[in-house]
């Protein structure tokens, strides 16, 4: 065994660093925390390069006074306990007094900070950990510290980070979140410049979840609120329109500390599900108010996760406010006097029961949900333009007393001579049916093939979009209304990368105003999707793509998702677009899987079907 060695205190900082400062943003959560400790009502915070260059915070706190200014760069040094016991009573944002040694040990720090009752400050220079400089300065009331060339000394650590737009999405993202928890606060935040995030300390929280997810997200949250013995828990949660794929969209505060908790997430997830069947994440913002003897929050450096000494009953407070905001909610909108008496009597069984065992109420309240024709055969004979738009360029079997318009002839005759790229890969399936308004019924050479019409639909808009997107030959169409999508700084980052991304995808997108665009025009194939949800998901999805993602990667994604506007389940299609259908998939290139990697078509022989009658052995 070699012999033991005691590190030096520089390479004690930068392996305690490893653990404080992972990249960017960790150096502005710290900073910023400090702030609001110093009971700052004022924060700005400027960003360059994505925080790899420059990170500045200014706030009009209460400052440091001038022979606490060194100490502060000291391990281990803070304002915020004194002893051991202190740990279990904390109410301040940081106590380990590790932040700023760790930033100042991979950086250069500067930082000038004035108290009440002296008539100038202090000026102290920090490079990689070493005091160079102090002097008197003149400062308003408050800190300012500057950093600069972030891991400069630390190669290994600095080849590590991602983009400069990626480092700053998590900075815009960590600073929303403590706007929102924050809304006594005015925050602004800009990036090389230019404003990307302000709040006005108006210490509304509807007024820092507006300023921060904009007007719609804010018009369409509901409220709860509940309180127990040792905690409170209150905030918004916000509707099925809000509801996303992912949950960036979900905050957490215990005692204003954003963490990450799973018990808690799921709580408010179960609620939501008891009452609003979408398969996505609800968005909610909740705040927990529990006494600090209740918790521990000395679990990890960056203090995003704690621990309660009594997760249960922390889960039956959540899940109970919100619950209950939440049938009431749409109870008012869906249910007469009569059904609400029914369901409350229900509720209130079930919340006796949820003494003993955590229960949740399973119940849909949205009336029961109707699919209409696409299409139905008298349209059609009327219309035959009408069928499919998307079919326009293939060829239709219409009826014989109609005739297509000589338009579709020409394009008609491609089809049926296809180019030797463009054979057909399925045969000539006869149509003779559809099953549960959902599978399409064929027969060929003694063989029953079923077809999934919303998977084969899926595939054939796909190819169509991907080739068009190839040959640079994407037809727009012209919104009568444009959409204007208010997005988060982080979205609004994603869709200034990818703005070239879709122009070539058909879409005409401009700057409306910070953070928010206006959507004129977008590709044909997407008929009449829900344009803002689409523009979001789409967004979301090259998020967490990444920037190094290709652009055939990206294409190939939001090709993907522009499928959505296919026929569904449950659409009931007539004979003729049954075989427009079938026509249009056999000469596709791959027409064997959707764009998902789901089999659009399944092959039944004879034989295996007379095996199940017990006709042949």
């Amino acid at each position: 065994m070699k012999r033991i060695n005691v590190l030096d205190d520089n390479t004690a900082n930068k392996i305690a660093a490893g653990e404080v400062v992972e990249r960017p943003f960790s150096v502005v959560k710290e900073l910023v925390e400090n702030s609001i400790d110093s009971n700052a009502t004022s924060i700005t915070i400027e960003i360059e390069e994505g925080g790899e260059k420059l990170i500045k915070v200014i706030d009009n706190g209460t400052g440091i006074f001038p022979e606490d200014i060194e100490k502060a760069f000291l391990p281990h040094a803070t304002s915020k306990i004194s002893d051991i016991d202190d740990i279990y009573r904390i109410q301040t944002m940081g106590f380990r007094g590790e932040a700023l040694a760790s930033i100042a040990s991979v950086s250069k720090v500067d930082m000038k900070s004035r108290t009440s009752g002296f008539d100038f400050g202090k000026n102290v220079t920090v490079t990689a950990g070493s005091v160079e400089n102090v002097a008197d300065v003149g400062a308003n009331i408050g800190t300012t510290v500057v950093v600069r060339e972030l891991f400069f000394n630390v190669p290994a650590r600095k080849k590590f980070l991602k983009s400069m737009s990626r480092e700053y999405s998590y900075i815009s993202d960590i600073i929303a979140r403590m706007a929102i928890a924050n809304p006594d606060i005015a925050f602004k935040l800009l990036h090389n410049g230019k404003p990307t995030l302000t709040t006005y300390g108006t210490g509304e929280i509807i007024d820092a979840v507006r300023s921060v997810y904009g007007k719609s997200a804010a018009d369409n949250l509901i409220k709860f609120e509940e309180h127990g013995d040792v905690a409170s828990v209150y905030g918004f949660v916000g509707n099925a329109e809000l509801a996303k794929g992912n949950r960036n969209s979900q905050s957490i505060f215990v005692n204003k500390r954003y963490i990450k908790n799973r018990t808690i997430t799921a709580a408010v997830e179960n609620a939501f599900k008891s009452f609003i069947t979408v398969n996505k994440h609800p968005f909610f913002v909740l705040f927990i108010n529990i006494y600090p003897d209740f918790i521990d929050v000395n679990v990890h450096p960056t203090k995003s996760e704690i621990k309660f000494k009594d997760e249960r009953e922390v889960y039956k407070l959540v899940f109970g406010a919100v619950h209950s905001a939440l049938r009431l909610s749409l109870t008012d909108a869906f249910m007469s006097e009569e059904q609400e008496s029914a369901v409350e009597e229900i509720h209130d069984e079930i919340r006796e029961a949820s003494s003993k065992e955590i229960v949740q109420l399973p119940m849909d309240l949205k009336p029961e949900t109707t699919y209409p024709s696409f299409r139905s055969e008298e349209i059609f004979r009327e219309n035959p333009e009408f069928i499919i738009p998307q079919y326009r360029e293939l060829e239709f079997n219409a009826p014989e007393k109609e005739e297509l318009p000589s338009s579709s002839d020409e394009t008609i005759e491609e089809v049926i001579e296809p180019t030797e790229a463009h054979k057909a890969k399925i045969p000539d399936i006869r149509v003779i049916g559809q099953f549960n308004k959902t599978y399409i019924l064929g027969e060929y050479a003694a063989e029953l093939y079923l077809i999934d019409q919303h998977a084969a639909h899926e595939k054939i808009l796909f190819e169509k979009y991907t080739d068009e997107i190839r040959k640079h030959h994407v037809t727009s169409q012209l919104l009568l209304t444009p959409a204007v999508a208010e997005l988060s700084a982080e979205e609004y980052l994603t869709y200034e990368e990818n703005k070239a991304v879709f122009e070539s995808l058909g879409f005409s997108i401009e700057g409306f105003g910070q953070n928010t665009v206006c959507i004129r025009e977008v590709p044909y194939i997407l008929g009449k999707p829900d344009i803002r949800s689409f523009f979001a998901n789409v967004l979301e999805n090259l998020r967490r793509m990444g920037s190094g993602s290709t652009v055939e990667v990206k294409y190939n994604a939001i090709a993907s998702m522009a499928c959505k506007s296919a026929v569904k389940a449950k659409d009931s299609l007539s004979e003729v677009e049954m075989k427009a259908l079938v026509e249009a998939l056999k000469y596709m290139a791959d027409p064997y899987t959707c764009p998902h990697g789901r089999p659009t078509i399944i092959k039944i022989g004879l034989g295996e079907l007379e095996k199940r009658f017990k006709r042949v052995q």
